[in-house]
Formats: structure tokens, C-alpha cells, sequence
């Protein structure tokens, strides 16, 4: 795998393409209009959510990157799967990923959605920590995308596709609770947590787990993700989506939130892994916590969700370059060894 193709260009996009193009691959990088002087890589303006497009153009690569909205991921990889190619995204719709699998069934590439922060890096952990246990009676991942000096009752800044948090907000979210698989709703479950004294609440949201239900049913007794946000912010968006009927106005609220609160420079990524269970027939609990901030990569300073999104799947793609990972069928995040992720020249990031 030497010819990669990266399809769209915005934050997350443009700074996965230079991780790879730093990493040694060979870059072409598409979207609608692009400015190639602001890249060191070859780009192209095309029609990036044409399927019949981006066919023609797939003749060229060895492996495609999805940076583009959830709702184009199934076009995209379903041409990428008939030219025999390798692909990755960083998706959290769920019926996109079963629709991938479904794929895999008959590739001769990797099929790699998900490989994103959550789902994604938080899943690697998540396994990671489930490893260490005779037995594992429960798996608790939380993941906030937050401004860290947030402003107004919300607390918050659309750092990430708005898109993506309106789907993640009000689709319903699977979970392992008693050794059973069941679907919950989203912005419930309310719990107050703690990092770096910083006071947070964490509610259920969509698509974090990936596949890990699948995974670890009948290992693992409980299992569940959630959205970490500063305190209230819960309770306004359910008034918001639910009394007010934004729910049936999904990308009219998008632009709304978006409005009011735009994407700031000075974020924080917090993320909070925590597995009990047996270990020598002793109860034990083991914690993955951090909170990760802006850094200077190739030259910039990245914001911390961007740097943490782009570095993820950028090490996901080394691994599979370097024969570390499967070659074709599904890949799940769960099945990527954390240890070796970290030490990937991107994946590194993570370990600083």
C-alpha cells in the first residue's frame, strides 16, 4: 500500500493527508474546490460524493481515506470495495458500519470504518484494559470534544461536524448491561465525573462502542459509552431537541448550534477508559485517563480533536501498510493492540 487517496480536505482531512504524506505514502488528496498551494501533496478538485466520480478516479490508488460526512461513506466505500481497494473512515453512523461489514464479506482490501477517536482510539483502549482481567465485569469508555474555556450554560464549541453530533445525540446507542445487548436511549444515563479536578458529566450518545458489543457479548458483563460534556449541557439539549422538536429538524439544528457556538482554537480532548473485573482472583479496577491539548504538528498548531482524530486513523493506516494488521476482511478497533498503535510514528502522539 503506497498510493493513498484522502477525500475531504477540511481540518481533520488536510492534517490526516500531511500525516501520511510526512509517513511516507503517496497523497492525492480530493474535494470539491481545493487551493493546491496550500498543500505539499498532489490534490484535486472532483465531485468527492459521486460515486460514478470517484470510480474513475480509484483506478489510481491502492487505499482510500474517508474524510467526508457520515452519509457519503456507503457510496464511497462500496466503489472503493469493487476497485479492490483498501478503506478507512472515521464514521459513528451505525447503519453505515453494518453496511461496511456487509462488504467485507467480499473484499479483497481492508474494510477499516471507525477508526476515529470515538469509535475508534477509545475502543483500542477499551480492549486493552478488558485484556488484563481473568474475568471483566464491566467496561466504561467516555470520550469530550469540549472549548477549555467554555462560555454560556451550554459549555460547548462545534470543534466537530455539528452532522455528526445531532446523529450521535439522538440515535439510539447500544450497550451491555447485565450480560445482556439491548439499545438505550441517547442523553440518558446521567453520571458527574472528575479529570484534572475538572467537573464533567458523561451521557449516553451513538455509535462510540463500534463493533465491541459484537465483540465481547457473553465476555464482558457491561458495556456502554458516553458523551463527556461540561455540567447542564445534558439537560439543554434534550429541551432543546425534544420540547422544542429540533429531533425532526436535524440539519436545521446543526446550523443553529453551529451558529451559536462556533469552533474555538483552545480545546481539550478528555478521555476516560476504566475496566474492573478479577485479576488472580482479586477485584481490580484499571484506568486510562487523559486530557489531550493542542500541539504543533508540521509546523501548526492543531487543535486537540483534530490532531487526536487525524492521528488516530493515520496510525491505523501505518499499521496496515507495515503488515501489522489484516489485509482484507472487516477490521475491528478492538483487534488493534494498543502497545503497537502507540509505537507507530503517528500513533505516538498519543504516548507524549
Amino acid at each position: 500500500m503506497k498510493k493513498i487517496f484522502v477525500l475531504g480536505l477540511g481540518k481533520v482531512g488536510s492534517l490526516a493527508a500531511q500525516l501520511l504524506h510526512d509517513s511516507g505514502f503517496e497523497v492525492t488528496g480530493y474535494d470539491l474546490v481545493v487551493d493546491a498551494s496550500r498543500f505539499p501533496f498532489a490534490v484535486k478538485s472532483a465531485d468527492v460524493g459521486s460515486a460514478d466520480v470517484m470510480a474513475e478516479e480509484f483506478k489510481a490508488a491502492d487505499a482510500v481515506l474517508s474524510c467526508l460526512p457520515y452519509h457519503l461513506n456507503i457510496g464511497i466505500a462500496t466503489v472503493a470495495n469493487a476497485a479492490g481497494l483498501h478503506y478507512f473512515d472515521l464514521t459513528e453512523d451505525v447503519p453505515t458500519t453494518q453496511a461496511i461489514i456487509g462488504l467485507s464479506e467480499i473484499s479483497k482490501g481492508l474494510m477499516a470504518p471507525q477508526c476515529g477517536l470515538a469509535p475508534g482510539f477509545v475502543g483500542i483502549v477499551g480492549a486493552h484494559l478488558i485484556s488484563q482481567f481473568e474475568h471483566c465485569r464491566s467496561c466504561r469508555m467516555r470520550v469530550g470534544a469540549l472549548p477549555q474555556n467554555p462560555t454560556g450554560l451550554m459549555g460547548y464549541a462545534f470543534n466537530w461536524s455539528p452532522e455528526g453530533v445531532v446523529n450521535e445525540y439522538l440515535n439510539d446507542c447500544e450497550v451491555i448491561e447485565a450480560g445482556t445487548r439491548k439499545l438505550v436511549s441517547p442523553m440518558e444515563w446521567h453520571e458527574t465525573l472528575y479529570i484534572d479536578g475538572v467537573k464533567l458529566e458523561a451521557f449516553t450518545t451513538s455509535g462510540g462502542l463500534g463493533t465491541m458489543c459484537d465483540t465481547y457479548l457473553g465476555k464482558v458483563d457491561n458495556i456502554d459509552y458516553k458523551t463527556m460534556r461540561y455540567p447542564g449541557h445534558m439537560e439543554l439539549m434534550n429541551f432543546f431537541f425534544h420540547e422544542l422538536l429540533m429531533r425532526d429538524r436535524r440539519a436545521e439544528a446543526g446550523e443553529i448550534l453551529t451558529h451559536a457556538k462556533p469552533p474555538v482554537e483552545e480545546d481539550v480532548v478528555y478521555v476516560h477508559v476504566a475496566a474492573e473485573g478479577t485479576i488472580d482472583g482479586k477485584l481490580a479496577r484499571k484506568e486510562f485517563v487523559r486530557a489531550y491539548r493542542p500541539i504543533e504538528v508540521a509546523g501548526k498548531m492543531r487543535t486537540a480533536i483534530s490532531w487526536t482524530t487525524s492521528a488516530s486513523v493515520v496510525a491505523v493506516i501505518e499499521m496496515v501498510r507495515d503488515g501489522v494488521l489484516p489485509q482484507k476482511g472487516f477490521l475491528k478497533q478492538e483487534d488493534i493492540p494498543l502497545e503497537t498503535f502507540l509505537k507507530t510514528r503517528t500513533g505516538s502522539f498519543y504516548a507524549g
